[in-house]
């Protein structure tokens, strides 16, 4: 049965987006290792992508996003749980090829789980105002991608 595509409050669409440039990190990374590609070079990506967009979206979704529905819930614990295994993995360094699998794997599933339950539950109760917060702090900007080595394809 296909899922019917989550119509996004439009506050959180910018942050949304985000998630499908985080997703096609981890076909980067797939693809990087289905061609061969050496760990190193993925690494190279991984670390300019961890730098320029994951350090800032974590921001956003922990001093923003997540208070919504509070420290104390179940959802929240596990979103900060998996933001700190991924903030391990993705500035670890030790074998590559193990830690960029692991990464690929856990923050595509911590990517699904935000969008499919921790972004409802936030449209759900958040008011107004939280939400109007949310939309003038994250703006929508064009995503630059870093070309200088598109292992990938």
């Amino acid at each position: 049965m296909k899922q019917k595509p989550i119509k996004r409050d439009i506050a959180l669409q910018a942050i949304s987006r985000e998630h499908h440039f985080g997703l096609l990190l981890c076909w980067k990374i797939r693809t990087g290792f289905a061609k061969k590609v050496s760990p190193d070079r993925i690494k190279q990506y991984v670390n300019w992508f961890y730098k320029n967009h994951i350090i800032d979206h974590f921001k956003v979704e922990e001093e923003y996003i997540f208070p919504i529905l509070g420290n104390d819930s179940d959802y929240i614990k596990s979103a900060l749980a998996d933001h700190r295994r991924l903030k391990r993995l993705f500035t670890g360094d030790k074998d590559l090829e193990k830690s960029l699998s692991n990464l690929e794997e856990e923050l595509e599933q911590h990517i699904r789980f935000e969008e499919r339950v921790v972004f409802n539950e936030i449209q759900k109760i958040a008011t107004k105002e939280q939400l109007s917060v949310i939309r003038n702090l994250h703006t929508d900007e064009k995503f630059i991608d870093n070309t200088a080595d598109e292992f990938w394809k």
